[in-house]
């Protein structure tokens, strides 16, 4: 018995398969849109980090502020500088004390003072933080 395999010329209306420009135009895609998920994750991040500063520089300096407060004379108030020690390292504060001068208003000026707290955190300095207080002395 011998049996005769016979192929047909049958043929499909539409190829199979994909060809090479359609395969490049969606790796490009999925590559933008991996791209995209990757700057957003980096954004992310860097915005994570820029908002533990802000919320820990703002309880330094409410802290820092209140110990100015405490001050009772206005001779012992100096502009000043240092940091917070080990517990939160890289953290820096400057403060500046100046007189506040009004014309006209000499007996009060030389009680008020502008008092302006900064805390710095990062190489260079990068993240600042600016508190001011206006404070009068009776």
């Amino acid at each position: 018995m011998n049996f005769k395999l016979q192929t047909s010329n049958f043929k499909l209306p539409f190829p199979l398969g994909f060809t090479l420009l359609e395969v490049m135009i969606a790796v490009a895609i999925i590559a933008i849109a991996f791209m995209a998920v990757l700057g957003s994750q980096s954004q992310g991040l860097s915005l994570s980090g820029e908002s533990r500063f802000n919320r820990t520089a703002a309880l330094l300096a409410q802290g820092k502020m209140a110990e100015i407060e405490a001050v009772k004379d206005r001779g012992d108030l100096n502009s000043d500088s240092g940091d917070f020690g080990e517990e939160f390292p890289g953290y820096t504060w400057q403060l500046s004390v100046n007189e506040v001068l009004f014309d006209g208003a000499e007996k009060i000026s030389n009680r008020l003072k502008q008092i302006d707290l900064e805390v710095f955190w990062g190489a260079d300095e990068f993240y600042q933080y600016r508190l001011r207080l206006y404070r009068f002395f009776p």
